[in-house]
């Protein structure tokens, strides 16, 4: 989001009959009218922005507007940096699914968890399948016992029509750990 000049009143945009002035260098001049304070911006080269709309009356500071929208424009980037897209991954399994293939499963359920993201095991059942409904269940509670300590089970498994779904939330982002040079001296 890059601030425009719409967004921020300046100058003669400024809408009230007086303003609590900050100067340019922050000190707080105090609540001045608004006739006046446009004046002082002039004299020192800068623009009047008003900073807090809804403060009664309005903070407004001397400074120089480019610099501002600048300083803006950077943090809504570092805070667009810092933020964690969770997304939700979805694994399928069968009440059949045999054994190496469901470890498969898990162990990729497992990463999408310590990547942060949250996972929602389906179990679908075609036909006259629905009749080991029991059958799915007892696989989705092993499933669940197997991720309890890399997850947290944000719902337990119940039906949806013909599917049976379990979701969980993941505990926290794994970092990778780092290699030190003392490791490779511990080896010899």
């Amino acid at each position: 989001m890059v601030v425009d000049d719409k967004d921020v009143r300046i100058n003669t945009r400024i809408r009230a009959r007086e303003v609590r002035l900050i100067n340019h260098e922050g000190v707080q001049v105090g609540v001045v009218p608004l006739y006046q304070a446009p004046q002082m911006a002039e004299e020192v080269g800068l623009d009047l922005v008003e900073v807090s709309s809804q403060a009664v009356p309005p903070v407004c500071r001397i400074m120089d507007f480019g610099k501002f929208k600048y300083q803006k424009k950077k943090r809504v980037q570092e805070a667009k940096k810092r933020q964690i897209v969770v997304q939700l991954k979805e694994v399928k399994i069968r009440y059949r699914t045999e054994e190496n293939d469901l470890k498969t499963k898990l162990r990729q359920a497992r990463e999408f968890l310590e990547e942060g993201h949250k996972v929602k095991f389906l179990m679908f059942f075609k036909g006259r399948e629905i009749q080991f409904a029991n059958l799915g269940q007892q696989v989705m509670e092993k499933v669940a016992a197997e991720l309890l300590e890399a997850a947290i089970l944000e719902r337990p498994p119940r039906m949806e029509g013909r599917v049976l779904a379990m979701y969980f939330a993941s505990k926290g982002v794994k970092k990778p750990v780092e290699e030190t040079e003392d490791a490779e001296d511990e080896v010899e």
